[in-house]
């Protein structure tokens, strides 16, 4: 399979404690990787090293196939934006006052290409380009299942449904690499469910996916392979199947709910 991201002994320490020590992984393309491990592991700290929101104490971070693999690890968010890498937070992060749909337009911003003078003397390329992102959220809206709320107030949406408007705005950004950081958090059942459906749907369509996720459930019925973080260090890796039975997992992580 073709690698997309590549990390390269990352590590990344607080106050001389590390939170991620000499991490490394490949994660291929149209994979859906999860990252687990107890509560302090490592796990957002790793997601804001790729991100860009967090930068390495030392270590690599390639992106990209073919002759394109590059280094983003001293990237900034918004250039790693452009090169299709997309977040979506754990907890609710929404523009408050805004619709649904000018939320999730907002996503679009990483790849606009005309300015501010553009846009405040709206010239014609800016009007284009505005209404080829207002149809690209609306499609966001639609593989999410949220069309119908386009025009209502994203305050009023129900936690599960601000959580899929979060990964429609992120998706508006036309990402190769997904990020979820504990996207079923405090979601109901049904909620989990409606969540665990739209990123079946993401994953068939080729999209690559990593997610922070303490449900194993969540994890076994989602994931292609599992990575296993504990007080920073990587200690497992592999299928989901693999990891439940691993032993270094079960005395860091799964416990007595592994047998």
């Amino acid at each position: 399979m073709t690698t997309l991201l590549e990390i390269g002994s990352v590590g990344r320490a607080f106050g001389g404690v590390y939170a991620v020590r000499d991490v490394a992984m490949t994660v291929a393309e149209g994979e859906t990787r999860a990252v687990i491990g107890p509560n302090g592991a490592g796990k957002s700290t790793l997601f804001n090293l790729i991100s860009g929101h967090l930068v390495p104490d030392h270590g690599t971070l390639r992106y990209g196939t073919g002759d394109g693999p590059r280094r983003i690890d001293r990237l900034p968010p918004h250039a790693r934006a452009r090169l299709g890498i997309a977040i979506v937070f754990q907890g609710a992060r929404l523009f408050h006052g805004m619709t649904a749909l000018e939320n999730v337009m907002v996503g679009a911003h990483a790849r606009t290409r005309h300015g501010f003078l553009a846009a405040t003397l709206r010239l014609p390329s800016h009007r284009r380009e505005e209404a080829g992102i207002r149809a690209d959220a609306l499609a966001a809206l639609d593989r999410v299942g949220l069309r119908d709320w386009a025009h209502r107030s994203a305050d009023v949406l129900p936690l599960g449904q601000q959580r899929s408007l979060q990964v429609a705005r992120a998706l508006c950004a036309r990402p190769r690499l997904l990020l979820l950081d504990e996207p079923a958090s405090g979601l109901r059942a049904g909620e989990r469910e409606a969540l665990a459906q739209l990123v079946e749907s993401l994953r068939a369509e080729g999209l690559t996916i990593m997610l922070v996720e303490h449900d194993v459930a969540f994890v076994a019925r989602l994931a292609d392979r599992v990575s296993v973080l504990d007080l920073g260090n990587l200690i497992a890796e592999g299928t989901p199947d693999e990891i439940r039975e691993d032993p270094a997992v079960i005395a860091a992580y799964l416990g007595k709910e592994a047998a």
